[in-house]
């Protein structure tokens, strides 16, 4: 079959159960304070130490606040799972970026940004948006609680190999148009369940052209379609952003290494299980209406007249109707930041679309950087003076208002546009309802108060 794919979870199987699971070895498993303490108990209940501690990293960003890091978190609960991952970490003797730290931010951000995320690796964390390391050209998904004790026990998971799908998007990218534009695309063709059951490439002009960070945003979204996870061939684009980074290979290492990850692309011939393309021109800035990421239109459309199950619950919790258009329609909050939209580009576009603007008096915007390296490389280039000047705070670093446990929540009743991954009902706080967006349109909307296409402030 020749996939790319197949080609790393080949060289990852330890053995086939004959009618079972795969053992797949495991290179690289993250750890955040939510989903490992009951992983972390059941080692320390068997008497386990970690298999191979140099693999597994450690931080905590959900329930890390945005304000304040520097004195004792007030939330009962946050503090004491942020806390319990520092003491786990320490008895089982692994890396771990605590809060304060420069090392600290959002796993799926911090990851790639210091070279521990790299190209034909597999990689795995108690955490759904794990597919965003894919854009490494790493095969990287989500797994439950269980399944990461298993990996801390033996560097090993059991699973069923996926089904390979390759999604090619041709063409040129209009004005204005981002990845997270595309993802959102995507995601209404396929609907969220999709992708159900398949391990998706992302191949084509579009995708080749995408910056590293562009790349990062698609794959991070593959799971809102279903997909197990989604992926990237390495490039050009990924050895540059990779190299010198703190913990890429250096020296000869990196030679090697280079030199291997070179041969990681799907052969010419590849057969996969399913194959979809679409053309760039039919991409226009997105936003969601509903409450699942695939209830999504261009920004100069109408909601639809008619849907599946659920529709008109979710119309009516979103307080929209069929047939509606969004365009004009008033925002209480806007959000940048997350996993999905959380590093240097998309303050970079969120800036160049506020420079010489004022943020409309009655929006709330939280700017959260995704890593406190990101928060250095926003001040290095004066990007905070820019947006102060707009009338925008920069806040630190961590998961933030992508979802209600920390607190950046948005209140009852009250429409945010969010760059975040998921709109779900109570997502970003008990009745909060979301807009998902890219930076650029989340721009337009914290200047202008109302959803707005940016297009028309380029």
């Amino acid at each position: 079959m020749n996939t790319l794919f197949d080609k790393i979870w080949d060289q990852h199987i330890v053995q086939v159960v004959e009618d079972g699971p795969t053992q797949l070895y495991i290179d690289r498993l993250y750890c955040h304070e939510v989903t490992s303490p009951q992983a972390f108990d059941g080692m320390r209940q068997r008497g386990l130490k970690c298999f191979r501690p140099e693999q597994i990293v450690c931080m905590p960003d959900h329930n890390t606040p945005t304000h304040n890091q520097d004195k004792p978190i007030s939330d009962p609960v946050s503090k004491k799972q942020v806390d319990t991952l520092e003491r786990n970490a320490h008895e089982f003797g692994l890396k771990h970026f605590g809060m304060m730290s420069p090392d600290n931010g959002i796993i799926h951000v911090v990851g790639p940004e210091k070279g521990l995320s790299l190209p034909g690796m597999t990689i795995v964390c108690g955490d759904s948006h794990t597919s965003t390391h894919g854009a490494m050209g790493a095969v990287a998904f989500g797994i439950g609680t269980s399944e990461v004790e298993m990996v801390m026990a033996s560097q090993c998971i059991l699973q069923q190999k996926p089904n390979s799908m390759r999604i090619t998007i041709n063409g040129e990218l209009g004005r204005g148009v981002t990845a997270k534009d595309v993802a959102l695309y995507l995601m209404a063709q396929l609907s969220t369940s999709g992708a159900t059951g398949y391990f998706v490439e992302y191949a084509g002009d579009v995708v080749r052209n995408l910056s590293m960070e562009g790349r990062l945003t698609l794959c991070n979204l593959s799971i809102e379609m279903g997909a197990r996870g989604g992926f990237v061939a390495p490039d050009e684009v990924t050895f540059e952003y990779i190299k010198g980074r703190e913990y890429a290979p250096k020296g000869e290492a990196w030679n090697k290494a280079l030199a291997y990850w070179k041969t990681l692309k799907s052969s010419d011939d590849a057969v996969f299980d399913k194959e979809l393309t679409f053309n760039a021109k039919d991409i226009e800035p997105r936003i969601t209406y509903g409450t699942n990421p695939g209830m999504g239109i261009g920004i100069t459309e109408s909601i639809p007249t008619e849907g599946g199950v659920g529709f008109e619950k979710s119309l009516s919790y979103m307080q929209f109707k069929p047939g509606q258009q969004l365009l004009d329609t008033k925002v209480d909050y806007v959000f940048l930041g997350a996993c999905t939209n959380g590093r240097i580009e998309d303050f970079r576009a969120f800036a160049s679309l506020v420079k010489g603007r004022r943020k409309a008096d009655d929006v709330v915007a939280w700017l959260v950087p995704g890593s406190w390296a990101v928060d250095k490389q926003i001040r290095e280039e004066g990007l905070d003076k820019l947006l102060a000047e707009a009338g925008f705070e920069i806040r630190q670093p961590g998961c933030s208002a992508c979802l209600a446990m920390n607190d950046d929540k948005i209140p009852a009743g009250k429409l945010s546009v969010s760059t975040s991954n998921r709109n779900f009902e109570g997502r970003q706080g008990p009745g909060a309802r979301t807009i998902l967006a890219s930076p650029l349109t989340a721009a337009a909307a914290a200047i202008t108060g109302v959803i707005t296409d940016p297009r028309e402030l380029l």
